[in-house]
């Protein structure tokens, strides 16, 4: 059984930072590509980055560029999402997500097979 915990959620200001966790268990870490997507009230679920088993290669939702960060720590099972300069706009449930075949763009839901339970992110104006 794989499973993903995310945590850093909390509320901040616009422009403020934050920095999201996900730990994975259950299976061998370094052979998952991962990626973070969010869900506003309201909203469907959409993708915020990815980045591949090694941590080579990443992958951004235009709405993020610039001012989020995913990686990795392969020995410590963890992938991070740095969020700078934040909007109100991404007010939203954070959730990671694995993706046990990789070689895929990675930024639809329905390519990963594995979801944690989500962490709230807040942005005051």
């Amino acid at each position: 059984q794989v499973q993903l915990v995310e945590s850093g959620g909390g509320l901040v200001q616009a422009g403020g930072s934050l920095r999201l966790s996900c730990v994975v268990s259950g299976r061998t870490f370094s052979r998952l590509a991962m990626g973070w997507f969010r869900q506003a009230p309201g909203k469907e679920r959409e993708f915020v980055a990815r980045i591949n088993w090694s941590g080579g290669s990443t992958y951004y939702a235009e709405i993020v560029k610039g001012r989020f960060t995913i990686s990795r720590d392969n020995a410590k099972n963890t992938v991070f999402l740095q969020m700078n300069s934040l909007k109100p706009e991404d007010t939203a449930v954070y959730y990671c997500a694995a993706d046990t075949f990789g070689g895929r763009v990675g930024d639809n839901v329905n390519e990963y097979e594995y979801w944690g339970q989500g962490t709230q992110v807040t942005v005051s104006s």
